[in-house]
């Protein structure tokens, strides 16, 4: 963080000893109950500043942690893919908003101690903490711009500083805290508070209305269709879900309820059928291209979602498919390039078998096709993500020889940037696409082209996404967090 001016002294609340806990519900409630008062703290003193001008002191106050240590080599249930740690040592991560990650905190933590028969510590970390993260849940405080108070906010108060907010643990670079501790969870709590602001800022929507199942699309079509879907859903009082959130957080619980739109409609918008447990599903619209793509899978990673796939358009390469066929990916092409730097691509990304078979069965009941039938409307094979839009504008003999060398059958411009960032960030991802053209073969996304067999499939295409989500989250957590996305030494927490 940036280093405090020796000029001022520093005051911070009292810091409470650090306590053992056997109890993951126990320990959550201490970590609420530290944050809260870190963040009173200096909303407090940043509310004073505002109001009374440059202070005589500098204020700070510190996230809590959680710190595991364990001295036994003893194996863990070699099944599951998180909940242990893989080898003695000292683990600690920093916690941001454990209100917001409750149940994920006391999941993760239970199975820690469980796993091991070792109580973890909670108490305050030696991480300032941010005012621009402390206050973003008082409403009723806002942060001045740069220029706007008589002080330099940074003089006063600790500012978010990109130096200590970074990947290096998913990138799996070999982090190491600075004081030899190993990485518990993935991301720090700066990290998160910076995705979490994000999330805000894209999406026009706050974080505590995402649910566990997020489906991206590229096409506003998909959104209509899933308001339409929410209002049916929230008309059945068996179905389960609570209300259908929309840009601004409007919220509406009964099924016929006018859903006000967003003052300013935002880059992603994003939407969010609810249950109580969180184990809905949210749509965003992330548009066009693989930086967007990246850019909504960046921040959404930090919230932990048991699954997120892509339902969107995509241009056919075979002759032999038509506009409306499906396209289930079960490899990916890489010409995106936003993931260059953070994952190689020579990094392969598999296919999960639970989110294909959940996609499968799901194109299956919707369209009433099984089996060999299935193939009349449906192909499984690579999808090819580029960075260019109008890449047929170009010399063609490049792009299409590789696109025949690995037999790719769509082409489109998120799916493998989603589905590379899933398996970055342990997030289990799937791919099922809807030909809207066919540039090889002279059938152009322009006005009028579209047949009546593909305006009914594309009606369809959200309600099997729908599904296969539906069916993920009946399957218990450990069989969807698969194995395969876990490297050699991987954070026990998920």
């Amino acid at each position: 963080m940036t280093a405090a001016d020796p000029k001022l002294p520093i005051i911070a609340p009292p810091a409470p000893d650090a306590e053992s806990f056997t109890d993951a519900r126990a320990a959550v409630a201490r970590l609420i109950e530290l944050y809260d008062a870190a963040t009173d703290f200096l909303c407090t003193k940043f509310s004073d500043a505002v109001r009374g001008g440059r202070p005589s002191s500098r204020f700070r106050a510190f996230y809590p942690e959680i710190r595991f240590a364990t001295a036994s080599h003893d194996s863990t249930d070699s099944r599951l893919s998180f909940g242990h740690v893989p080898s003695p040592g000292t683990y600690s991560t920093t916690i941001t908003r454990p209100d917001l990650f409750e149940n994920y905190l006391i999941q993760q933590i239970g199975l820690l101690i469980e796993n091991h028969g070792v109580p973890v510590t909670v108490g305050p970390s030696k991480t300032p903490m941010p005012v621009h993260f402390a206050v973003a849940n008082d409403t009723s405080v806002t942060v001045p711009q740069e220029g706007v108070l008589d002080f330099a906010l940074r003089d006063v108060f600790d500012v978010p500083d990109l130096s200590t907010t970074h990947d290096d643990i998913v990138n799996g670079f070999g982090f190491t805290h600075p004081d030899g501790s190993l990485p518990l969870a993935p991301f720090t709590a700066q990290r998160i508070d910076y995705s979490l602001a994000r999330l805000s800022h894209y999406t026009a929507t706050l974080a505590e209305h995402f649910q566990n199942h997020v489906l991206f699309t590229n096409y506003q079509f998909y959104v209509d269709e899933f308001e339409v879907y929410a209002r049916a859903m929230l008309a059945d009082p068996a179905s389960g879900y609570t209300s259908f959130v929309g840009p601004g957080n409007e919220e509406i619980i009964a099924s016929d309820a006018p859903l006000p739109p967003a003052a300013k409609m935002p880059q992603m918008p994003s939407y969010h059928l609810k249950r109580a447990d969180g184990s809905g599903i949210t749509l965003v619209n992330i548009g066009v291209g693989p930086s967007n793509a990246k850019t909504a899978t960046d921040h959404i990673a930090v919230l932990r979602p048991h699954a997120w796939m892509m339902v969107g358009h995509c241009a056919g390469l075979r002759n032999s498919q038509r506009l409306g066929d499906f396209v289930l990916a079960h490899a990916y092409l890489r010409e995106d390039h936003v993931l260059d730097d953070d994952l190689p691509v020579w990094v392969p990304i598999p296919a999960l078998a639970e989110i294909q078979v959940a996609l499968e069965d799901a194109v299956e009941a919707v369209t009433e096709l099984e089996g060999y039938e299935l193939k009349r409307i449906m192909r499984t094979g690579t999808v090819a993500t580029i960075d260019n839009r109008n890449w047929e504008l170009r010399d063609q003999s490049g792009p299409v020889q590789r696109l025949s060398q690995s037999r790719a059958i769509a082409l489109d411009m998120e799916s493998a940037t989603i589905a590379a960032n899933g398996f970055r960030f342990r997030v289990p991802y799937g791919t099922l696409l809807c030909v809207s053209d066919k540039p090889l073969h002279g059938e152009l996304k322009l006005p009028g082209m579209a047949s009546e067999f593909y305006r009914t499939q594309v009606a369809r295409h959200l309600l099997i996404g729908v599904r296969a989500m539906e069916t993920l989250r009946d399957m218990p957590l450990e069989r969807i967090h698969s194995r395969k996305l876990r490297s050699f030494e991987e954070t026990a927490f998920l």
